[in-house]
């Protein structure tokens, strides 16, 4: 089942990322070598990053979520979890 995570950036966010990258990278590693993570990235204007990843459960996506080093770092105040379908492409 795929889930839209979405890391909203926190005021440090954009001073913390750097030295927090590699710790995140390693923590999506993982599930990318599994065929689990979508597509990820950071969004453009600097205010956060989007992560549509392949879990058993939502509860599984937002345990991810508020796992990951971005959040438990500071880059990340926010995180949400949302079900998501994909319709095209097919």
């Amino acid at each position: 089942m795929l889930f839209v995570i979405i890391g909203h950036d926190g005021p440090d966010g954009a001073a913390l990322r750097p030295k927090l990258r590699p710790a995140h990278l390693d923590n999506l590693r993982p599930l990318a070598e599994r065929g689990k993570v979508a597509i990820a990235g950071p969004f453009t204007d600097g205010s956060g990053s989007l992560i549509i990843v392949d879990m058993d459960s939502e509860a599984d996506a937002l345990a991810f979520a508020q796992s990951d080093p971005y959040t438990t770092g500071g880059v990340f105040n926010r995180v949400e979890v949302k079900p998501f379908r994909k319709v095209f492409p097919e």
